[in-house]
């Protein structure tokens, strides 16, 4: 996710201060768009606490941005090599996310994820920006979409305009994924009336 070791909490703390700045959002406003508790925001934005998969998600859909735009921190171009012991895990209900790489192009912004699904449970989302794409390598996955369902073995694909309520569920044993977000730049999502916390 970085190269300089920097950790999630702080990376998340800059960018969410700067996030919030920048829309003109008071911590009171910003908690009432995300269902996280001022308390709780200040903590963050003071690089405390532990931020879950939820938070993460809950915060990228009230300020209408990309995951990375709150966890990464931009650095020179070139070779750029993620470290599995280094990239730090993002966990939530049931899944662990270690952010891969944020690849940005005129038309798209694209976010790699390496996504282990846990036996323990089921990874729900009420919806965020973007659209979805999950690649399973290892396990059964059980993805439900907005009333719909599909089983994926290792090799299958599923994608899907991630603004629909969504679900990930390990069937028989742990799951090995690849997830890829995939934004348009200035990519918006209507919140009017719509204040739940995604996963």
């Amino acid at each position: 996710m970085n190269g300089t070791g920097e950790s999630v909490r702080g990376l998340l703390a800059a960018n969410l201060r700067r996030a919030r700045a920048e829309r003109g959002l008071s911590l009171s406003e910003l908690s009432r768009r995300s269902m996280i508790g001022k308390a709780t925001l200040s903590q963050l934005e003071a690089g405390a606490g532990n931020p879950t998969i939820e938070t993460v998600f809950s915060l990228s859909r009230a300020l209408e941005l990309p995951i990375t735009d709150l966890l990464d921190q931009r650095g020179p171009t070139g070779m750029t090599v993620v470290r599995a012991e280094e990239a730090e895990v993002l966990s939530g209900e049931a899944v662990d996310l270690r952010p891969l790489r944020r690849i940005e192009t005129e038309d798209a912004i694209f976010e790699v994820f390496d996504q282990q699904v846990r036996p323990t449970g089921t990874q729900s989302s009420l919806g965020h920006v973007g659209v979805e794409h999950t690649i399973v390598q290892a396990g059964r996955l059980r993805v439900e979409v907005d009333g719909s369902s599909a089983e994926l073995g290792p090799g299958d694909c599923v994608a899907f305009d991630a603004v629909l309520p969504h679900a990930y569920t390990a069937v028989e044993g742990p799951v090995r994924s690849v997830l890829l977000l995939q934004y348009r730049p200035g990519n918006r999502l209507d919140l009017e009336g719509e204040h739940s916390a995604p996963g």
